[in-house]
């Protein structure tokens, strides 16, 4: 779907450059689709797991999307440090270094990344 739909329609065509813009997301998406197949073919031991655990996956799924509808709302900067700080706390970390970290130091690093150096704006 990202291969053959979402990247050839989502991603603006350009004839200069010797970087077309869709060449890293369909690289990535054909790297998707070799590991999930190899991943598929290989034989495991797999048991199922505790309904506890799938839960747990679920409600860490809707703070995700929670995230994603808050940052089209309020924007980046403001909801950002929240949703990771909730997601970390989710997964079970307690420390005070590493939830300011991620609350502050990560936002901070994705920010300058896109918004400076790539010159992109954030939601």
């Amino acid at each position: 779907m990202l291969y053959f739909y979402i990247i050839p329609n989502h991603i603006e065509p350009v004839d200069t450059g010797w970087v077309y813009p869709s060449t890293i997301p369909n690289a990535v998406a054909i790297i998707l689709v070799l590991s999930g197949t190899a991943v598929f073919c290989t034989p495991t031991r797999h048991c199922a797991r505790p309904a506890s655990e799938v839960a747990r996956a679920g409600l860490f799924l809707a703070v995700l999307c929670f995230g994603i509808w808050l940052i089209s709302k309020v924007g980046f900067i403001w909801a950002a440090p929240g949703v990771a700080v909730g997601l970390m706390a989710l997964m079970g970390e307690r420390r005070g270094f590493w939830l300011l970290m991620g609350a502050g130091a990560t936002p901070a690093v994705i920010w300058l990344l896109v918004d400076v150096l790539l010159d992109r704006s954030l939601p």
